[in-house]
């Protein structure tokens, strides 16, 4: 943490954002993983039938890619300004990529 990088809108997983992380390895397997975040659940998907990601959902979504259902660990919650991330959402889904910092507090 920091996570400085571009959100761009999910097309196959609904209401979401994610964030392509490439050959970037965390060092995190799966553990506990879900496919059906509810709004502003994040989920991180480690690798295997696709690339590492994360999954910022900002309304209804389920995870998922070209190769199906992606189970994703869930590793933090944006609790408050929930109307403010879906305006971020709609605005990614129709103008493009946005720049996106994820931090701790």
């Amino acid at each position: 943490m920091p996570i400085k990088a571009k959100a761009v809108h999910a097309r196959w997983s609904g209401e979401a954002m994610w964030i392509p992380m490439g050959s970037t390895n965390l060092g995190v397997d799966f553990e506990d993983p879900t496919a059906h975040p509810s709004r502003g659940e994040m989920l991180f998907y480690p690798g295997l039938l696709s690339e590492r990601e994360i999954l910022i959902p900002y309304g209804s979504a389920v995870f998922a890619s070209k190769a199906g259902l992606l189970p994703g660990n869930h590793f933090a919650t944006i609790e408050d300004k929930l109307d403010a991330l879906h305006k971020i959402g709609q605005r990614t889904l129709w103008e493009g990529a946005k720049s996106i910092i994820i931090r701790e507090g």
